[in-house]
């Protein structure tokens, strides 16, 4: 940082030169061009690509069509006695839990 220099009749400019700040600001500033080039490429991305609900819709159809090889595949309960352990007692009051 330079703070100005004296001139023959020993008097001093007014100028102050701060080479720091300035390269500081043109960083930013090259840094911002930078990132604002970028977001316009990406627009231009955006905007050739097709919308996004009609490629989810697709998607999701063809997903739907085939069953899932993970979980079997059952009409009703493969044992019926099973099914005692998830359902709701009968009547309100032989019910002894507290979760209920």
């Amino acid at each position: 940082m330079e703070v100005g220099s004296s001139n023959s009749s020993g008097q001093l400019s007014g100028r102050v030169v701060d080479t720091r700040g300035k390269h500081r600001i043109q960083a930013e500033v090259k840094r911002l061009e930078q990132e604002a080039r970028f977001l316009e490429e990406e627009l231009e991305l955006l905007e050739k690509m097709e919308n996004a609900s009609a490629s989810c819709k697709e998607f999701l159809d063809s997903v739907e069509s085939k069953p899932d090889p993970l979980l079997p595949e059952t009409t009703g309960p493969v044992n019926a006695t099973w099914d005692q352990w998830f359902a709701g007692p009968k009547e309100a009051k032989r019910c002894g839990c507290f979760i209920l």
